[in-house]
């Protein structure tokens, strides 16, 4: 049961749509991200807007012709994001770091891999995917503080914690990819 990776770079991953959704609801409609339907149909909608952005990259990993994971990910923009949870992360780095480290770069937006599939370096391939092409190797990406497993997940994976959110908080992290400029500059936590 080998599960293949496929790169897409433009609007046909549109194609998976359905599948896509349903890997979604079984990722994050769970108690550890509390997501609903509604947030499901929300990416679907965010996804048809996505593949015209600079640089969108997607993954998809299908097994046995099943759809269970997939990555997206595009060219960060400047001036930078105001939407979802961008804001929070530019107050983390600070005006000049976030256009200096995030903006232009290879910005990861959504990772998902179904639990039947969790500990078997899926997620690990499909995020490499998504990056290994990164302009100047400038992949980032955030998560919430919240989250354990994928604040744990992308510390082995050697992604660099670049915000320091209080722990139990509310915050959002910014983690820097493997070869991204910056890693040298992140500070170490308290």
């Amino acid at each position: 049961m080998t599960t293949g990776i496929r790169v897409h770079r433009d609007d046909g991953i549109l194609t998976h749509t359905e599948s896509l959704r349903s890997v979604y609801v079984d990722a994050f409609c769970t108690p550890t991200w509390r997501e609903d339907e509604a947030r499901a149909a929300g990416f679907v909608s965010r996804l048809s807007a996505d593949v015209r952005r600079a640089g969108f990259t997607a993954a998809t990993a299908v097994r046995d012709e099943e759809v269970v994971g997939f990555a997206t990910a595009w060219t960060t923009p400047a001036p930078f994001l105001t939407d979802r949870c961008h804001p929070r992360a530019a107050a983390g780095l600070g005006y000049g770091r976030t256009a200096d480290w995030l903006c232009g770069g290879r910005e990861v937006d959504e990772l998902a891999v179904r639990p039947t599939s969790h500990g078997t370096g899926l997620a690990g391939r499909l995020l490499e995917a998504v990056t290994a092409d990164a302009p100047e190797g400038r992949a980032w990406l955030l998560t919430s503080v919240r989250n354990g497993r994928a604040m744990a997940f992308y510390r082995r994976r050697g992604r660099a914690q670049a915000t320091h959110p209080s722990p139990g908080g509310k915050g959002i992290v910014v983690f820097l990819g493997l070869h991204h400029p910056a890693r040298s500059l992140v500070p170490l936590p308290l």
